[in-house]
């Protein structure tokens, strides 16, 4: 199986990339390589992924509508794993228009390229943030998400409105898989995690918002990783007991499906920073500080559709998952 994966110099994309190339399938991997982070990081992960035979590396932005045309008029993927994006809900407060550009257009010229050269599956990424100003927990993807605290969210869920709009049009099948907070080895430099080990190991101290009463669904990389793949195998169809007359939002009568991808369980901040400092053999200097602008005090996925429809079971505790980050941590740094 010929695949596409945007994103592919990223965290989770890097990591579904490498795990189809293991079972043996040919990927074609897309990114910009921008300099949200540091992009040696992403030079890094590519480097890993040019070791398999199978894997092609294209320079391209997700917004660029005419490279976008050439690679899908060129290659007629039989299956799209969207994950380009530009990222993170902070930056969005500040920088609104790169999320508009990568979030909106990229994904316009994503489905556009399904659409028009046989894609059998586009599966791509949305987020917890979707979930916004909603209280119930845990979030379930029958709930309405009509509230989002910031821009990013607010793309993100443009994105599933999108998508469904191709699944009804043009029988596109499409799968969104809203992520909960992701961690593990070739993590984001940009996350708390990331963040919170460099300071740490260089002893300076951690800024912990909303005063450490927070709450994540962190989820380690490897098992997202298998909800992914699973899930791109799995090829969304028509739900036959949808009704409009009580609309369900994570399915339609066209071949279409949002799922949650998480833990399942959430870990308050502090515990994680406990965990964090076990695993270094180091105490972190603590500044509670408030909740920045678009940030929301807890997330916890109900992943119940997940593991019915495609076997997802999340296998990673919070503390081993973090003792993995820590020993790839100072392996990649050397130290």
């Amino acid at each position: 199986m010929k695949h596409l994966v945007t994103g592919a110099a990223g965290f989770i994309g890097y990591h579904v990339s490498e795990r189809l190339l293991e079972r043996g399938d040919e990927v074609v991997g897309l990114d910009n390589l921008n300099d949200y982070y540091d992009p040696t990081l992403k030079h890094a992960r590519l480097e890993r992924l040019r070791r398999h035979p199978n894997f092609r590396f294209v320079e391209c932005d997700v917004a660029d509508r005419e490279g976008m045309e050439r690679l899908f008029t060129a290659e007629r993927f039989p299956r799209v794993i969207h994950l380009a994006a530009q990222a993170g809900v902070r930056y969005s407060v500040s920088h609104p228009h790169a999320y508009v550009n990568s979030n909106v257009t990229g994904f316009l010229h994503v489905l556009e390229g399904a659409r028009h050269h046989g894609a059998e599956h586009l599966t791509y990424a949305s987020t917890s943030s979707v979930y916004g100003l909603n209280t119930a927990m845990p979030f379930s993807v029958h709930q309405n998400v009509d509230h989002p605290v910031s821009l990013y969210a607010a793309t993100k869920k443009a994105n599933e409105l999108m998508a469904h709009s191709y699944s009804h049009l043009y029988g596109l099948p499409t799968t969104g898989l809203r992520f909960f907070t992701v961690y593990g080895p070739w993590g984001r430099p940009d996350m708390a995690l990331f963040l919170f080990t460099k300071a740490i190991l260089e002893g300076r101290p951690i800024e912990v918002f909303n005063h450490g009463k927070m709450q994540r669904d962190f989820t380690y990389v490897a098992d997202i990783v298998e909800g992914v793949v699973r899930t791109s195998d799995h090829v969304a169809s028509s739900d036959l007991s949808w009704s409009g007359d009580a609309p369900d939002s994570a399915s339609s009568t066209a071949p279409y499906r949002v799922y949650n991808i998480g833990n399942n369980e959430p870990t308050p901040l502090l515990d994680l920073i406990a965990s964090l400092e076990h695993h270094l053999g180091k105490t972190a200097e603590k500044i509670m500080v408030p909740m920045q602008m678009g940030d929301v005090p807890a997330t916890w996925a109900d992943v119940d559709a997940l593991v019915e429809d495609v076997g997802f079971h999340p296998r990673t505790p919070v503390d081993e998952g973090v003792g993995h980050f820590v020993a790839w941590y100072k392996a990649y740094f050397g130290l």
